[in-house]
């Protein structure tokens, strides 16, 4: 959970994006980093394996204010879509603060989402977490495709603790935003409680 560091005043969440591979976990982070400003955000470092990556940065969002006297830092972190990396997600979600689910909007995806949404829970559990603990939002990606699932027909199918949902289109930066507020919002108040 949240990292207090007492000699800058900081408090640093995690926040991960978790999904199915390529419903557009990666192309998030990649425009958020993008349009951050250079002075409040870190570098991006992507770690690699044969057929996918793993990104994370942090930032400090200054326009949420503080939490208790602290700054609150952000580090978004992306998990490696397939299953067969199964660890590395795993290892990924230790001290998640909070998450979100990337679903790939497509018909022909929806069983991938549906098999992440369970392995997510899966490894939660694992780590001694359960998902009605965490915040969570939920965004419906690659709205602008062909053959999309409609937003009524994914949210009844997915979003079973009715969560906050976003249409989003990534690629384009549509939605990305609004997610990342609403999940950093979220966290935030959590903290807040604490």
């Amino acid at each position: 959970m949240a990292l207090i560091n007492y000699s800058s005043r900081e408090i640093n969440c995690k926040i991960i994006y978790y999904g199915c591979g390529l419903g557009g976990k990666t192309t998030n982070l990649l425009y958020i980093h993008e349009k951050i400003p250079d002075n409040i955000k870190g570098k991006m470092v992507s770690l690699a394996t044969e057929t996918d990556r793993t990104l994370f940065f942090d930032f400090l969002p200054l326009e949420l204010g503080s939490v208790h006297g602290f700054k609150t830092r952000f580090h978004l972190y992306t998990v490696p879509g397939q299953v067969h990396y199964d660890a590395s997600r795993k290892l990924i979600l230790k001290g998640v603060d909070g998450i979100v689910f990337v679903v790939d909007s497509q018909r022909e995806r929806f069983d991938d989402n549906i098999e992440s949404f369970e392995n997510m829970k899966i490894n939660l559990k694992k780590n001694g977490y359960d998902l009605k603990d965490i915040p969570y939002v939920i965004q419906y990606n690659k709205r602008d495709l062909p053959n999309v699932m409609s937003f009524e027909e994914l949210d009844k199918a997915i979003n079973v603790d009715n969560v906050p949902a976003f249409e989003s289109i990534a690629i384009k930066g549509v939605g990305v935003f609004e997610t990342l507020k609403a999940i950093s919002k979220l966290v935030i108040a959590k903290l807040s409680k604490k």
